[in-house]
This record gives structure tokens, sequence and C-alpha cells, in this order.
């Protein structure tokens, strides 16, 4: 975790230093407090990862004489293809789209999405298709 770690901080830095010239310059507000708000974006997740980069182990990316088979780790099952997310994605859609035509629409969606959990649910349970 330590190179992203320094790659966030180093992001930080360079906001860092982006907002003191552009404040300095442009004397306006909302902008400064945007950029700002950009370091934070960067320097909040940089140091969690710099604090607990030192409380791990090093992961095979962050060894220098680690090699490819150290970071391949173990190959699991991967899940069957399936057709609940398509079901879920346009479930949501017509949920969105319930604020427009109305809501016949939304009530369509809605009863997609459920059905498109439990169908993944059910699913997932059985390792296999429905």
């Amino acid at each position: 975790m330590k190179v992203e770690a320094k790659l966030l901080l180093v992001i930080a830095t360079f906001f860092l230093v982006l907002t003191l010239v552009y404040s300095i310059w442009s004397r306006e507000y909302a902008g400064s407090i945007m950029l700002a708000g950009s370091v934070l974006l960067a320097a909040v997740p940089g140091s969690y990862y710099l604090f607990w980069s030192h409380r791990m182990d090093p992961r095979p990316e962050d060894r220098e004489e680690a090699t490819l088979k150290d970071g391949a780790g173990i190959v699991a099952a991967f899940p069957d293809s399936s057709v609940w997310p398509f079901i879920f994605g346009i479930g949501a859609a017509l949920i969105g789209l319930g604020l427009v035509f109305g809501i016949w629409t939304a009530l369509v969606g809605g009863f997609m999405v459920v059905s498109a959990m439990v169908g993944v649910a059910a699913e997932s349970r059985r390792g296999g298709r429905i």
C-alpha cells in the first residue's frame, strides 16, 4: 500500500501547490476552496494508506525483489454468466424514467429490481443458473 499512498500524497502535494498559486493570483474564494477540497480528496486516503502500510506485511507489489509468481495468488472459482445484472440495470433505468413518464414506469422498474435481487441471491446460493 506504500505505492498507492505515495501516489495519492504526490497528487495532494500537487493540488496544494496549485491551490496556493491560484489563491494568490486570483484572490477568488470559490475556486480556492474547491481546490483545497481536491487536496483533501487525495490527502485523506493517502495518509490512511500510509498509516496502514507501516502496520501491514509488505505485499509483493511493495517489495523490490518480488517476482510475478509471488503476486499470482490463488485462482478461485468465478461465477457463471447471469442475466440478473442486466435485469437490475434495466429496472433501475425504468425507476429513473418513472420520474419523467409517471409512477407506472417506476413500479415496473421496482418489480424488476426486486426480482433481480432475489434472482441473484437464489442463484448465488445454488452455485449455478436458475
